[in-house]
Parts: structure tokens; sequence; C-alpha cells
């Protein structure tokens, strides 16, 4: 779908459905609805609000037949709300809120909206656009790539505005927000790939193909050599070999360096500790850290920041083999630290334990892991948002402030030094899992072992990577979860 933005009065401009809104017991009209309803003779006014009583609550929708009175064929009226409560986060929500309904229920090919917030409501024209256009591409979003009837879709959704000076601001914001909803539905697409077209393979020839972006390509028995013992374990059971992948964007005169790492795991079956079939059904999604990491890598150089970042992903495949590494076998890290396998089906803190030594050697400024870790994380904090554990308060706070501009949802978990003795093994450094209790937080205390002392923030999104309902206007599936956080966290610096 094609978003535009055009200059013109809605009344007068031809498409299937105009869009207006109602702030929650409004009485009087203003601006665009209040036009649109003159061209109308007054439809809005004396049947809607008057005699039909809508009352403008948030997301209650109203449709309007036209009969030719303008050019537009049917008129959606949304609610928005309470003025006072309304923000960029619930338009984001009502913006994927409306193209779901001009697709599903009335079928539309071309609409036509006002700049919802940015008249009475007060918000800046520009973020106004950037929110609207990226709630409609995240919802519009749709996976049909191996369905052969595919859905009712929009072509094109434009954004009209009859004030000239504001269209530059417009148009600025709508820019960005095609970028960061592009990313998050690259992401998306990834997840929603099965794990026999996305294996370590197929995400380091996606990796390579990135414009603007200069990457290198470990083999896994490259990366051994190296010295990262514990990464390449996990893939030593599949037939599809393991990955080491390092993309860089460095533009001129950056003003920080940071890493982003993005676990890999294209699927997990447990590896010899075997997962139960009812948790395997959704291991193909194991990987939605490293789409994470591709989509924002993807879309970096449009970004034009000037930030150097370096995009990590240790690529593998966990399955079960007579070459698979076994409980009680004892890895070596890049950092030269032992572990001994107690399980292993916790094999994505073994790939995150190389990828984070590989990055503190790259004397970054910051480094931030994401990951679908811990099953712990979704009983703690089930789909409706992600934990953040890190050595450094001062990135969690400003990570945790983007993420709820994004309209995502990062909640600070703690660290305590029980935790690491939790991991102690008795035979080598640590152990590779805590035990049952706190599990979120023992594997984030693993992770830590292989940190320097560079300001560090895990994310682990096992929760809300992949959704069984409709959360915030995304449809349920794959969620592209941390893109919007962390595109806005690097958009901030």
């Amino acid at each position: 779908m094609e978003i535009k933005v055009k200059h013109a009065s809605l009344a007068d401009i031809d498409c299937d459905v105009v869009v207006v809104n109602l702030f929650k017991d409004v009485k009087v009209l203003g601006g665009a609805t209040a036009a649109v309803d003159k061209a109308l003779g007054g439809l809005i006014s004396e049947f809607v609000i008057g005699k039909d009583k809508f009352e403008g609550k948030f997301g209650d929708t109203y449709i309007l037949q036209t009969y030719g009175k303008i050019k537009a064929s049917k008129v959606l009226l949304i609610g928005l709300g309470e003025q006072k409560e309304f923000n960029f986060i619930k338009l984001r929500e009502l913006s994927a809120k409306v193209i779901k309904t001009c697709e599903s229920t009335l079928k539309a090919k071309k609409i036509c909206s006002i700049l919802h917030g940015a008249g009475i409501g007060g918000l800046d024209p520009k973020e106004c656009a950037r929110t609207i256009a990226e709630g409609t591409l995240l919802g519009a979003y749709k996976f049909e790539k191996y369905k052969t009837k595919k859905a009712d879709s929009a072509e094109e959704f434009a954004i009209v505005e009859i004030n000239n000076e504001i269209l530059p601001q417009i148009e600025v914001g709508v820019k960005e927000g095609k970028i960061i909803a592009g990313a998050t539905n690259f992401a998306r697409d990834l997840i929603n790939e099965p794990a026999m077209v996305v294996n370590p393979a197929k995400l380091a020839e996606i990796a390579l193909k990135l414009k603007g972006i200069d990457t290198t390509v470990l083999e896994g028995k490259d990366a051994l050599t190296m010295g990262m013992g514990a990464f390449y374990a996990v893939g030593m059971g599949s037939e599809n070999d393991s990955k080491f992948i390092h993309m860089k964007y460095i533009p001129k005169n950056p003003r920080k360096k940071i890493a982003i790492i993005g676990k890999g795991v294209t699927f997990d079956s447990g590896g010899l500790d075997i997962k139960p079939a009812a948790s395997m059904r959704e291991m193909k999604g194991d990987m939605s850290g490293s789409a994470c990491v591709l989509g924002i890598m993807n879309y970096a150089k449009e970004m034009n920041l000037d930030i150097e970042i370096h995009g990590i992903i240790a690529a593998v495949e966990n399955m079960p083999s007579g070459s698979s590494y076994r409980p009680g076998d004892i890895l070596t890290a890049l950092n030269g630290k032992t572990i001994e396998i107690d399980n292993t089906d916790a094999e994505g803190r073994l790939t995150l334990a190389d990828a984070l030594c590989y990055a503190c050697d790259l004397k970054v400024d910051e480094v931030i892991d994401i990951a679908t870790l811990t099953g712990a994380c979704c009983v703690a904090l089930g789909q409706e948002a992600a934990a953040i554990i890190g050595n450094n308060q001062d990135l969690i706070e400003k990570l945790t402030a983007s993420a709820t501009q994004a309209g995502e949802r990062f909640w600070q978990m703690p660290l305590y030094d029980e935790h690491t003795t939790a991991i102690k093994s008795d035979v080598a450094d640590m152990k590779n899992t805590g035990g049952r209790y706190a599990g979120t937080m023992t594997a984030a205390a693993f992770l830590k072992e292989f940190v320097t002392d560079v300001p560090w923030a895990h994310l682990d999104i096992a929760g809300c990577a992949i959704t069984d309902k409709e959360i915030r206007g995304l449809s349920k599936g794959p969620v592209g979860a941390g893109v919007r956080a962390l595109m806005y966290y690097l958009k901030s610096l």
C-alpha cells in the first residue's frame, strides 16, 4: 500500500472512504470534520451525533453513505476518546484500527484521512503524520505469501491537508513513519517464514544483500577457530551450517558506536533435551531477535543516522542428532570462560555469550541484545511486555522511554548477586541454567558474564515476539518486537 500526502479539501477529493474524527462528547464540530459535515448537508451533526448519539469513545466507528454529496463514496467517523487523554500511542493504535476497518469491512482501495490529533488535539503535525503512517502500515500488514486466496487490501492511503504551510512537515513525518513500519514489517515477514526457508544460510544471504551495509559472514568452524566454542556447539547437531554475521553501518563522523545483537536460532527443537511437540510449534520464531536486527540494519541508511551501528547475529539451528552437544558437556566461550551444559534447550544464551564477547571487543559505547530467551519471561509478563535487564540504569531508562514512545513496553527486572550464584557449576566457571526459579534473571546473569564494563542492556522478548491475539492494533502473530523501540532510541541519539 502506498502512503501519500495530498493538498486538498476532503470534501473535494475522489476516493472510496474519507476518514474524519470526533473527540468524546463533542457536540459542535470543528476543522475538517465540520467541513465534511457541511458538504454532507449536516448528516454528521444531525443524524450521527444528534439522533444516533455517537459519543466519540476511543475506537468507536460510524460509517455514512455520502449519496453523491461529496466525491468520496463513504465517510468513516472514528472516535478519539477523551481529548486530554489522546496521545501518539493512541493515535498509532487508532490508525491501525482505521485501516483494518477500511479494508475488511468497507473493502476500500483508496482511502483519504485528515491529520488526526493535529487540529484541536494540539499535537505536532509532523509527529502526527509519522504516527499515522506507521500505524496504518503496521495495521495493514498481512503475510499471505503461501496463500492462494489473498485478503482484501487497500492500494492507497492519503493524508489530506488544506493548510499548505504544514505540508512539508507532514511529508517528513510520513517518510519517517514508512521507514519505521517498513523495518518492523520486514522483521515480521522473516519470522513468519517457515524454518525450512529461513535457516542460518538464509539470514546470512539477507544480511549480505542489505544496501549501505558492510557485512562479514564467518562460517561456524571459522568462528570456532576464533574461540567461539559456545556458539558453535549449539549448531553441531544440524545439517544447516551455523553462520556468524557481522553487519556494519558506518556514517561519516559518527557521534556514537553501538552494537545490537539479535538471537538467531532459526529453529529450536531443544536439542537432545527435546521440547514437547506443543512447545516446538512456534520455534521458527526463535530468531525474532535477529529479525529485529536485520529490520533495523535494512533501513539504517534511510534513517540517515550519525550513529555507527554494528548488527550481530550468531545464527544456528538447534537440532538433535548423533553430533549434537550433550548435557554435561563443557564449552569454552570467546572470553575463555567455561560453561557446563545443564540443558541443551538453554541454547540461545550460549550463542549470545560469544556474540557479546565479540561485540565488546569492538570497543563500542553500548551493547544491546534482544532475544526470545526464556519461558519465565512469558510467565512473568505475558504477551504485553518485554523484560529489560542490564548494567547501566541510564541506558535502561532511555530504552524504556523509547519503547513507550514507540508503542511498545519494556519492564525492568532486577539482577541480584543471588542470580549469579544460581548459575555456579561444580566443574566449570558456570552452567547454562539457574534452576526453576527466576529464569529470566538467571539467564541475564549468565549473559552478564560475557560483558565487559561497557553499558549493556538485555531485552527478553520471549512473551511478546509472537502473540495469539491482537495487541494495540497489531494482528496476532509476529509483531516485530523491539524494532520500533530500538529505532526510536537510535533516532533519539
